[in-house]
């Protein structure tokens, strides 16, 4: 397999960074129980992680291939193996915001370059369809190990014991920093302008193209699609299924599940599948998840449940959405990264992190106000207008993108 170095770096370095990013709500639950913060104190720790990912993609992203994509990355590895390690030491609230702040910063550089890099391995955009989806697949697992893997080392009666996972992770950081340090980048990045300012107008230059506009709006709905559903199915499971905290938790892990094997099937697909018809079947797919399925589980009587077993079988078909929204996110990137040259894939995957990050806070907030005044069992039909959306600029994507390729 050519590259199969550097392919197994990005894979590890974005399986890390998953179980790091998605750690955030066990360890505000911890701030609560053992540091002795208030809920509104505790929620600062979303801020701490998502501030740093769009500011340092924002400030850096243009001019990374001048600092290099493989040394980024050693730095961004480098930065989380201490920061976890400190976490161990620190113990304190104040060290779980330096280790969010030090995730978020790292994962942009992360993120940039392992977007960036996929360009440099890949030479048709089929390949670079697959591989983009696989990569974003094992991250969706990574996300799914987390809510596995800090009860593993949760023991009841010692309070501090659930630090041990940081030993695991940090362990984790410095065996893909090795792999990566000994792994040859046979190409090198293009640099997207003459000096670090051209750099850096280069991302505002894209923003003056009606591909790179279409595609961005299409990229934060996504975000607000997902991120909104990810943050409050654990509510939607306790207020309308009357599930207990700890199964609701239990449960969103089958969307993360669902959502990795999404994207890797998606990866397998576009090999021979155009991305149009696999993002078009998904969505419809989806939105007929959420008009004839969510209904039954609003409606579903559970009554006494202790265990998952106890769960009617519809009950888990709502989180199986993911299945269908899956293969959106890294397929969109995928298509537009693959329509432009390589050397503005740096300044174009800075303005992928900017709007996903927009995208993510908003579907929350939003999500959450419709929580708050529709109530938890109408909330999540609201999903259907961003989706809507999203399969008419499919069409205008694959236009644009047919356009582009004639004129190049």
């Amino acid at each position: 397999m050519k590259h199969i170095g550097v392919k197994l770096s990005l894979y590890l370095n974005y399986f890390v960074f998953a179980i790091l990013l998605n750690s955030v709500g066990i360890v505000i639950l911890k701030s609560l129980n053992n540091y002795g913060v208030d809920e509104t104190t505790a929620s600062v720790l979303e801020a701490f992680k998502d501030l740093p990912i769009a500011i340092v993609s924002f400030a850096i992203a243009s001019f990374l291939p001048r600092i290099g994509y493989k040394k980024a990355m050693l730095i961004g590895l480098a930065m989380v193996t201490v920061a976890c390690i400190a976490m161990y030491y620190g113990n304190t609230f104040d060290t779980a915001k330096i280790l969010f702040a030090t995730v978020g910063a790292a994962f942009a550089l992360i993120k940039v370059s392992v977007y960036s890099t996929i360009g440099l391995v890949t030479n048709s955009t089929k390949e670079h369809n697959s591989l983009m989806s696989s990569i974003e697949g094992f991250f969706m697992v990574g996300i799914a190990l987390a809510y596995f893997l800090f009860p593993a080392f949760n023991t009841e009666g010692e309070p501090d014991a659930w630090l041990n996972v940081y030993w695991l992770l940090a362990a984790l950081s410095a065996v893909s920093f090795v792999i990566l340090l000994f792994t040859k980048f046979e190409k090198e990045a293009e640099i997207p302008g003459a000096d670090l300012k051209e750099d850096f107008l280069e991302m505002f230059k894209l923003l003056a193209r009606l591909l790179i506009i279409v595609f961005v709006i299409s990229a934060f709905l996504f975000v607000m699609i997902e991120q909104g559903i990810m943050s409050w199915l654990p509510t939607f499971n306790n207020k309308v299924l009357g599930l207990t905290e700890n199964l609701g938790i239990m449960m969103s892990s089958i969307l993360a599940l669902s959502l990795a094997a999404g994207r890797l099937l998606a990866g397998v697909l576009t090999r021979k599948i155009s991305w149009i018809y696999v993002l078009s079947a998904c969505t419809i797919g989806a939105m007929l998840l959420v008009v004839f399925v969510l209904p039954k589980t609003v409606g579903l009587n559970v009554g006494e449940i202790s265990s998952l077993r106890d769960i009617p079988a519809i009950g888990f078909a709502f989180p199986l959405v993911g299945l269908f929204i899956a293969p959106i996110y890294p397929l969109l990137n995928s298509v537009v990264l693959s329509a432009l040259p390589k050397r503005v894939h740096s300044p174009m995957t800075g303005l992928i992190v900017i709007f996903s990050a927009l995208g993510g806070t908003f579907g929350s907030r939003i999500i959450g106000y419709l929580f708050e005044t529709k109530g938890p069992e109408n909330a999540f039909y609201f999903t259907l207008i961003p989706m809507t959306v999203l399969l008419v600029f499919y069409f205008i994507l694959k236009k644009l993108t047919e356009k582009d390729a004639l004129q190049g």
